[in-house]
């Protein structure tokens, strides 16, 4: 399996210190993704989205572990069971606001990733193929209040 990048997100967050751990605490932050210009044309389309996924990689993740203390809890949970960076394949997922298309540059808001974050797909957030009737949160039930406040720490670095 060979997965390389298709462009770079650029974020105004250079250390993994006090930035926002999800979108959602950092609704209002703009950040920008730079594709390849080879892959330009795949682009076609989509600045008619309001929202988009980004998958990148985790690149500054130097180690994995099964279980982790995620940041919004004191009790070590299985990594799957998380959003942690350290989990065995380094791959991050966030969905955020699209602002503009612009060549080979796409603005968005929400940015809870590290500035030059390699970028391996984007997809569209298309709430009709989402399932949403009856979700579960699990562990994070009594903590969804607290996500748009909490910044990252050491932990996973």
């Amino acid at each position: 399996m060979n997965i390389k990048p298709i462009g770079f997100i650029h974020t105004p967050f250079h250390r993994l210190d006090n930035m926002p751990i999800q979108p959602v605490g950092a609704r209002d932050v703009e950040g920008e993704v730079i594709v390849d210009e080879a892959y330009q044309d795949g682009l076609k389309d989509l600045e008619g989205f309001s929202h988009i996924y980004l998958i990148y990689f985790f690149h500054k993740a130097d180690k994995t572990n099964l279980h982790v203390v995620p940041y919004l809890d004191t009790e070590e949970r299985g990594v799957f069971a998380t959003r942690s960076p350290l989990r065995p394949s380094h791959i991050g997922l966030s969905l955020v606001e699209l602002i503009a298309v612009n060549g080979n540059r796409l603005t968005f808001r929400g940015v809870d990733m590290l500035d030059g974050t390699p970028l391996l797909d984007i997809k569209p957030y298309i709430p009709k193929f989402e399932t949403g009737d009856s979700v579960r949160t699990g562990w994070m039930q009594s903590h969804s209040e607290t996500i748009e406040k909490k910044r990252s720490d050491k932990r996973f670095v």
